[in-house]
């Protein structure tokens, strides 16, 4: 089963989405949005982008026995696998 996106209130007048996956993990948080539309545009943005999206790592805890564009690779990887498997 693929993710969820659910959107609902902030208050009374901000909406917010999140996306959760199929074990029930919330895998993020949008920000606030003053409209659904705004809410929705963003779903949509997230679905375009996700897919396609540049992994890069700003962690300090790399090795450093890595090349960094390796360890983006290696994470690209793993983000792909873990979102065809929910």
């Amino acid at each position: 089963m693929a993710g969820i996106f659910e959107i609902a209130m902030a208050g009374e007048k901000k909406y917010f989405f999140k996306l959760t996956a199929s074990d029930g993990t919330v895998v993020a948080v949008s920000p606030l949005f003053n409209t659904i539309k705004g809410a929705a545009a963003g779903i949509n943005a997230v679905r375009e982008n996700a897919a396609t999206g540049l992994v890069v790592d700003k962690s300090r805890a790399r090795s450093k026995s890595v090349p960094p564009r390796a360890a983006t690779r290696s994470a690209a990887a793993r983000a792909r696998a873990s979102l065809a498997s929910g």
